[in-house]
């Protein structure tokens, strides 16, 4: 079983018009709500895979029963640890003839002290009855800040594999904590960490730094460009499948769950990796954030290329991955 922890949901409404005139009224035709956040997200996906999951985080006010009615009807299960504060909103504006979208994100919640200290006690109970766990997206505020460091320092103390996805004042806290597995955006991470991301020369030596932590797997995205992953201290290019993008919302957390359900099916390295690329290739070319099916990603695995950087790893036996 596979726990995902977000200390950030969302509450989506997404308007969509065919056109949109800005700085004018537009009147919608389409309104629709959605449960966001990036351990949410790869709740879905690992949900429509087919993987056993639980998804944790916070919820408050009106917002958040409203997310819990989504979740439900989505079949997503949720532990939740309720909040005073509302959960935050966004207004994603859709212009369907033009294929783009533009998002507004309201205030993150004021999560209190004794909420973030909440959380952690349940985390460490629920840290023990699954095997890999995945803390997923940003943190509201400073309580919030020592949660993924303590839950992965937890991880280890139980012999459970840890996923990190994150980004902000935290990173280099949860760095030092030593995830099993790292996956970052590269504005994202050249944003938190303070550090040039550009040239593939520095990409590599991300990936070598993150070595160093002892991090055993790493993983570099940026969009339809060219990515970057290490499997120990050996380096790999991943150059993504093409598709016709219409948004890339989610797609770094439909490469998580690919990742995830490698590591959940013993899957080899570059196999998984391949898939997680195809699932992120997927999410960009439709609407509906981490929604896509098994076979199609399976199918478009194939068009991944992963290609060694520097030394080559003997080809033995690649299992277990971890």
């Amino acid at each position: 079983m596979i726990l995902t922890v977000t200390l950030n949901p969302l509450l989506e409404q997404r308007f969509s018009y065919d056109t949109v005139k800005w700085g004018a009224v537009n009147r919608s035709a389409e309104l629709q709500f959605a449960a966001g956040g990036k351990g949410i997200n790869v709740s879905r996906q690992l949900n429509k895979l087919g993987i056993k999951n639980l998804s944790m985080t916070f919820l408050g006010g009106n917002n958040g029963k409203i997310v819990r009615k989504i979740l439900d009807e989505e079949k997503i299960n949720f532990s939740v640890i309720p909040t005073k504060s509302e959960t935050r909103t966004a207004a994603l504006i859709i212009e369907k003839k033009k294929k783009r979208l533009s998002t507004f994100f309201g205030p993150d919640s004021e999560i209190s002290e004794k909420e973030a200290e909440h959380f952690l006690e349940k985390l460490e109970k629920a840290i023990k009855n699954y095997s890999i766990i995945v803390f997923s997206g940003s943190s509201p505020n400073q309580f919030t800040d020592k949660i993924f460091p303590r839950g992965i320092e937890l991880a280890k103390k139980y012999d459970k594999i840890s996923v990190l996805d994150t980004y902000g004042k935290h990173l280099a806290e949860c760095i030092e904590k030593e995830p099993t597995v790292y996956h970052g955006n590269v504005s994202e991470v050249s944003a938190s960490l303070g550090i040039p991301l550009k040239t593939e020369e520095e990409k590599i030596g991300f990936l070598e730094f993150l070595y160093s932590k002892n991090i055993k797997l790493g993983f570099l995205t940026d969009g339809a460009n060219t990515g970057y992953a290490h499997k120990f201290n050996f380096h790999y290019k991943i150059e993504n499948p093409k598709v016709t993008e219409i948004d890339g919302t989610g797609s770094g957390d439909a490469f998580v769950a690919g990742i995830v359900y490698g590591l959940a099916k013993s899957m080899v390295f570059d196999d998984f990796t391949k898939f997680a690329a195809s699932l992120g290739a997927l999410n960009a070319s439709r609407w509906d954030v981490c929604n896509s099916g098994l076979e199609d990603a399976q199918s478009l695995s194939a068009k991944v290329l992963l290609s060694p950087i520097g030394k080559k790893m003997k080809l033995i036996d690649d299992s277990p991955t971890v």
